[in-house]
């Protein structure tokens, strides 16, 4: 049996052996990275929006040591050159003659860091990276490595000095979410854990191959989904535009990256078939990104997400019976 062809139970095995061992590094947040992994096994990128503190470098380095994903990491600046981050043309001494020297992109699983820091021009050659899995180089197209996933972070409490992703950017990400933080009691265990291990880094042992990691992926589209709740999926996120307090709901992209990140809940559930609580659960963070709110909801602090789940809870859950 090749990676290539993972059955569902293996599958299964190995989301919930990487999540056990993220869990060793990123205490209290098993929920948080169930939702990450969830967005990177659909082969999607992920945002997260927090405050400086919250484990969102370390949930990304461990992820990649528990999937056994190679990991880079670009810290984004207001000078930062789309060249810095994608490669660029050096001159090879021995042949006298341009080369291309990859940049960070070319890894398994980039971490953008504060990615709105950076110009709107790099941000847009992340753009072209991150969706059409390649970058070009002196009028070349080079192919990215598979997998390619970018966990991309932001500082919600700074904005001078940054460039706020646009809409149509915002839309290339699969999900958004925040980590919070830690509970009193999972505060407690984090201090005491490192009291005990007597350093600052916890060693983490790879669950599978960036093969295998790509199998998973693919496992996914063996995950059934009955053709109502496709149907109960296009209606939650027409439910979005007819929202008064949106100007601009989800676009079928939205639709598209639902029905992804319910079948990944499902296969980090251990099913292999997609229940409507899945869809549920992933509406929030597939959609609430993906919309624009009208002016006075946006002068009042509405929180887009509110508005979402508005929309969800008024769409009647189809009831499927055989």
């Amino acid at each position: 049996m090749s990676a290539s062809e993972l059955p569902f139970d293996d599958a299964a095995r190995v989301v919930d052996a990487i999540v056990d061992e993220v869990c060793r590094a990123v205490v209290g947040k098993r929920d948080v990275i169930r939702l990450i992994l969830a967005g990177l096994i659909a082969d999607g990128h992920v945002l997260l929006d927090d405050v400086p503190g919250v484990a969102k470098t370390l949930t990304a380095r461990s992820i990649a040591a528990a999937a056994g994903l190679k990991f880079s990491r670009v810290q984004f600046t207001p000078d930062i050159l789309p060249a810095d981050i994608t490669g660029s043309l050096v001159l090879d001494m021995a042949t006298q003659r341009p080369v291309f020297r990859p940049g960070p992109v070319f890894t398994d699983l980039l971490l953008a860091d504060e990615v709105n820091r950076a110009p709107a021009k790099t941000q847009a050659a992340l753009l072209e990276a991150m969706q059409e899995r390649q970058v070009t180089s002196d009028g070349v197209a080079h192919t990215l490595p598979r997998p390619f996933l970018v966990i991309a972070t932001q500082n919600p409490i700074e904005s001078e000095g940054t460039y706020p992703l646009p809409e149509a950017q915002l839309d290339r990400f699969l999900l958004r979410t925040t980590m919070g933080y830690p509970s009193e009691s999972d505060e407690v265990s984090l201090l005491t854990a490192r009291i005990e291990r007597r350093t600052e880094e916890v060693s983490l042992t790879p669950a599978c191959d960036a093969a295998t990691f790509v199998a998973v992926q693919q496992s996914l589209e063996d995950i059934h989904i009955d053709p109502r709740l496709l149907e109960y999926c296009v209606a939650l996120v027409r439910a979005t535009r007819a929202e008064n307090q949106l100007e601009v709901g989800s676009s079928p992209r939205g639709t598209l990256a639902l029905v992804k990140l319910t079948r990944a809940a499902a296969l980090l559930a251990g099913r292999d078939f997609v229940s409507p609580d899945d869809i549920r659960a992933m509406a929030v963070p597939a959609l609430a990104h993906r919309v624009v709110l009208s002016d006075d909801a946006w002068a009042r602090g509405t929180n887009p997400g509110d508005l979402v789940r508005r929309a969800v809870d008024r769409v009647p859950v189809p009831l499927l019976t055989r």
